[in-house]
């Protein structure tokens, strides 16, 4: 009995270890955070924002906080709900653009007008110099992780050469946001705002004549395949951008998750982001020049000097009607 007794004492013992070594063996599973891409995969946003924060969260917690895309709206297909999606909490994460919503972003857009932004500054370190003491009540309930510009605005046309202003006399012009709508109407044109991604069929329909907005569109949104015409040069300012997330969400995490987000986010990812719209762009407009059906027309400073007095009224006027003097300032540094 004895024996018995001490057998199944130690069979005890070893299924208790048995036991206790198969839950520390359990995969520890990770908190992932869905990132609202309204986007294919294929967009520049993917692996300068996306990817790049997965595997940086990844790294600094071990695997504990991953992000992971949801592409091509499958969290909802409007991009001009992309910020709504981040406050309800139908994404923790989501990207857009501030001229969706134009009202909300009133100073923000400063960012989106000729010149505002000195050419050699870069727009990412703009916007965040002004955003504590001037832009950050423009969004409530979440937390930025990336705020940037695009490269310098472009015209892309289907079948419109654009070589002076009196050359947009009367065209249907997209536009983002409510700013590149004033340049455009400053320049004669007539400005239709809609989201990027309905420009391709607008423009192979006839609906729009041209857009104006960066280069890296031409290839993120295929517009190289309906439109023939491009000009450089001109003073027509950039696009802004956003990346922000569920600030409930973002408090509700472990400190040492919110520790790992607060190292990437800011000038880190946006920098990124930054620098791969400028590298989309000059790869876009390579291939551009390379296809013979296309018209591509760089301006001299001589030939873009009436295009600058076009729309000289338009940024003084924004920036007043705004009360945005001092974010201006802010952002070019002065």
């Amino acid at each position: 009995m004895k024996i018995a007794r001490e057998f199944a004492g130690a069979l005890a013992g070893t299924l208790a270890g048995f036991a206790m070594a198969a839950v520390t063996a359990l995969p520890v599973f990770a908190e992932e955070l869905k990132f609202a891409n309204f986007t294919p995969p294929f967009h520049t946003i993917n692996k300068s924002v996306i990817e790049k924060l997965d595997s940086e969260l990844s790294a600094r917690t071990g695997g504990e906080l991953r992000v992971r895309g949801y592409h091509g709206g499958e969290l909802g297909s409007g991009p001009v709900e992309q910020y709504v999606r981040a406050v309800q909490g139908v994404a923790d994460i989501v990207w857009g653009l501030p001229g969706y919503t134009s009202s909300q972003f009133r100073k923000t857009m400063i960012a989106e007008l000729p010149g505002a932004i000195p050419p050699e500054k870069p727009g990412y370190e703009a916007l965040w110099a002004a955003y504590d003491p001037h832009l950050k009540d423009e969004f409530p309930a979440t937390k930025p992780l990336a705020l940037w510009t695009s490269e310098p605005n472009i015209f892309i046309m289907r079948n419109k050469v654009i070589r002076t202003p009196a050359d947009l006399a009367g065209l249907k012009v997209r536009v983002a946001g409510a700013t590149a709508a004033e340049v455009a109407e400053a320049l004669g044109a007539t400005p239709v705002q809609m989201p990027i991604n309905q420009v391709y069929n607008a423009l192979q329909t006839g609906l729009i004549d041209g857009v104006i907005t960066g280069a890296s569109t031409l290839t993120d949104f295929k517009l190289d395949e309906v439109a023939d015409a491009i000009t450089t040069g001109a003073p027509l300012g950039r696009i802004a951008f956003y990346t922000v997330m569920n600030l409930a969400k973002y408090e509700s995490l472990p400190a040492e998750h919110r520790a790992a987000i607060d190292a990437v986010a800011g000038i880190p990812l946006s920098k990124s982001a930054e620098d791969a719209w400028y590298a989309a762009a000059d790869a876009a407009l390579d291939a551009a020049r390379a296809d013979a059906r296309n018209t591509v027309v760089d301006l001299t400073p001589e030939e873009a000097a009436p295009f600058a007095e076009a729309v000289r009224g338009v940024v003084e006027a924004y920036v007043k009607s705004v009360g945005g003097e001092a974010a201006l300032a802010a952002m070019r540094g002065e």
